[in-house]
């Protein structure tokens, strides 16, 4: 039997991500040869880069990983039973040269796995990244909690693209405190304005959030949809989103009397107040000279309210208020006022 070469099974399943001039490289190690024997001493991954559109070989490859990151499998496995995979990463820096002179193109990642003695059994699968070059996020990057929502601005930068196939964007993301999933709370195009500004609605009231933005570069192909390239991100800012905000004012309001025939009573509509977070109304009411009392119990759920404790002869002067979920309320409205005969 010929001996074997113990030549590691190169990886099929690398995959790349790029923030800013760091590209991630993640794939996994191999765990059995190219002759389906376990792998028992592996060498080092080489780390290949090119502008090829395909690479046939490594060439000189970027970086290295050594072997001694990767644990040794313990025992022999057949292959139904193969060892757990182990994850191995790299990271690669793009030269600044290289973005440069190649703002449009694409670069071919692959590794290469060696033996011990210096030999592989060929590239893994090849992963192919955008070159373009990224921009640098604003340093000024603050929020600003309002009644409309969290009003996030910066000062923007008046960029010239490197190539007319590229074009740029602001990307705002926001992060619940304690969670680690990311939002994207908006987008803004860069434009011949240095003041950028973002209003975000979609959060949630009493939460915290840490918010950050990115300048994303956005590369557009003769075939294919656009490809994007994230920038370095800024560095987050906290907003706790506390709701001390009252609803508008309540408007148009109309007091009429009814009684003949039946017990007097009087009433009041109005016109709805259209904030989302509305929970309803309070009905004021107080005679001439006297101070504006409560007079619901519960919150008014419509704009509308009939007052059946009225007295003939008395005159009254109401006003109706709208209140949130949070307990804010607005202020009174314009008062109307009817007579009981």
């Amino acid at each position: 039997m010929p001996p074997e070469l113990e030549l590691p099974k190169p990886p099929n399943d690398l995959r790349a991500t790029r923030k800013g001039d760091k590209v991630y490289l993640t794939w996994s190690v191999p765990t059995a040869t190219t002759e389906r024997a376990t792998v028992r001493h592996q060498g080092a991954t080489q780390i290949c880069r090119s502008l090829e559109v395909a690479m046939s070989a490594c060439g000189t490859p970027v970086g290295e990983v050594a072997a001694s990151q990767f644990p040794v499998p313990a025992g022999k496995h057949k292959a139904a039973n193969p060892p757990p995979k182990v994850q191995a990463s790299y990271t690669d820096t793009l030269p600044l040269d290289l973005q440069q002179k190649n703002p449009v193109e694409q670069v071919t990642y692959a590794v290469s796995v060696l033996n011990t003695s210096k030999r592989s059994a060929g590239l893994s699968n090849q992963v192919k990244m955008p070159v373009a070059p990224t921009l640098p996020p604003p340093d000024d990057f603050k929020a600003q909690v309002t009644p409309g929502g969290v009003v996030l601005s910066w000062t923007g930068i008046l960029h010239e693209h490197e190539a007319p196939e590229l074009r740029h964007i602001y990307r705002v993301y926001r992060r619940q405190e304690g969670g680690n999933t990311d939002t994207v709370a908006g987008e803004v195009s860069l434009s011949t304005s240095a003041l950028g500004e973002l209003v975000d609605h979609s959060f949630e009231w009493e939460k915290t959030y840490d918010y950050r933005a990115t300048v994303v570069t956005l590369i557009s192909q003769r075939s294919g949809p656009e490809l994007q390239v994230e920038g370095d991100d800024t560095a987050p800012v906290k907003v706790f989103v506390h709701d001390v905000y009252p609803p508008a004012v309540p408007s148009g309001l109309q007091a009429v009397f009814s009684g003949v025939g039946q017990a007097p009573f009087v009433d009041l509509i109005w016109a709805p107040v259209t904030d989302a977070d509305l929970a309803g109304y309070n009905v004021y009411r107080h005679e001439e000279g006297g101070s504006p009392l409560k007079i619901n119990a519960e919150l008014v759920k419509s704009p509308a309210f009939r007052d059946a404790n009225v007295v003939s002869g008395h005159s009254y002067v109401y006003s109706v208020s709208a209140v949130d979920l949070r307990n804010n309320e607005s202020a009174k409205s314009e008062e109307a006022s009817e007579a009981v005969p």
